[in-house]
């Protein structure tokens, strides 16, 4: 595991007008990402977490350029991929990959899924027609995809296979960064671990870094390297997968543990985090967690909380009620 960095995203801010009028005026934002700053070590599973609606996806999406920053910037190696010409920002996509959360749509269901793995590998001059067959053989091995199945349909699969078939289109283009935007959520339990342990492998075997999103915290202990938490658009704490586990500092992901399903018969059932995450067009003033955290004071509802580091294991803390040691 290297201390590279490979993704470097520096206050990434990521708005969307509101229309509305007869000339259609903006009248707001829906203030999807607002301020967010993390580094992705290569070689790594950074994992993104929080509850739907906290702007994760949005942060994947905005890191690969399916959606353009409103401010902030994103670098890869060092290079800065939103002021990138089109002509090299182009070069640059199959290093950097996207697998998404339902892999039947991403799928054209009149095509072979031989063909459907393959295509990119065309499109980017990576291969000849006749080298294909070869090419998507291989990476279907690796995804556990049987080489007889070139030449099925994507409706002739299970939930499960159809997210290999996803992966394995992601991987034919050799990435060095996947974004896995909640790869495993439509799957049955028995398919999700097996969908784990492919990451695992292409990480630990072929070097592949992810930024993992999910809002599953115990597939993110088995599988992450490091944690960044958010919430309505901010990060509200970063740390090691470890040191997150052993000792979660902010309210909101004290919250997100204590709800997190147990074997033990012993533990007592934890309601999850009380209310709705509010509307990101109208975020509450001062701290963001502050309408549903308990431990909420009139600080917290007038002053907005700096992400700083806590400790000396590079934890990082959004709470006006942490204490440096």
């Amino acid at each position: 595991m290297s201390d590279e960095t490979i993704i470097a995203v520096e206050n990434l801010v990521k708005h969307f007008p509101l229309n509305d009028g007869l000339f259609g005026q903006q009248t707001g934002a829906v203030r999807a990402v607002d301020g967010v700053s993390f580094a992705i070590r290569k070689g790594t599973i950074f994992g993104l977490v929080g509850e739907s609606g906290s702007g994760k996806t949005t942060v994947g999406r905005t890191l690969l350029g399916l959606y353009s920053p409103t401010s902030g910037s994103i670098t890869f190696h060092g290079e800065p991929l939103h002021s990138m010409k089109p002509a090299a920002r182009k070069a640059l996509s199959p290093k950097l990959q996207m697998v998404f959360q339902d892999p039947y749509s991403s799928l054209n269901p009149r095509i072979r899924i031989g063909d459907a793995i393959g295509e990119a590998m065309l499109e980017h001059k990576r291969c000849t027609r006749a080298e294909l067959p070869e090419k998507v053989a291989q990476v279907m091995k690796i995804c556990g995809l049987a080489p007889e199945w070139y030449t099925r349909f994507p409706h002739e699969f299970s939930g499960g296979q159809r997210q290999r078939i996803g992966i394995a289109r992601a991987l034919i283009l050799e990435p060095e960064f996947i974004v896995a935007d909640e790869p495993i959520s439509a799957l049955d339990v028995s398919i999700q671990a097996q969908i784990i342990n492919l990451f695992a492998d292409l990480r630990d075997d072929h070097g592949v870094t992810f930024l993992f999103i999910s809002h599953d915290l115990g597939v993110v202990e088995h599988l992450c390297d490091d944690v960044a938490v958010m919430y309505l658009g901010q990060l509200v704490e970063t740390a090691s997968r470890d040191a997150l586990f052993r000792q979660p500092l902010h309210p909101y992901t004290q919250a997100l543990l204590a709800a997190v399903p147990t074997l033990d018969p012993d533990d007592e059932p934890v309601a999850a985090v009380q209310g709705d995450v509010p509307d990101p067009s109208m975020p509450p003033v001062g701290c963001r967690f502050s309408p549903r955290c308990p431990r909420a004071t009139a600080r917290c509802h007038e002053e907005i909380p700096t992400l700083r580091a806590v400790g000396s294991e590079g934890q990082r803390v959004a709470c006006h009620h942490v204490e440096i040691p």
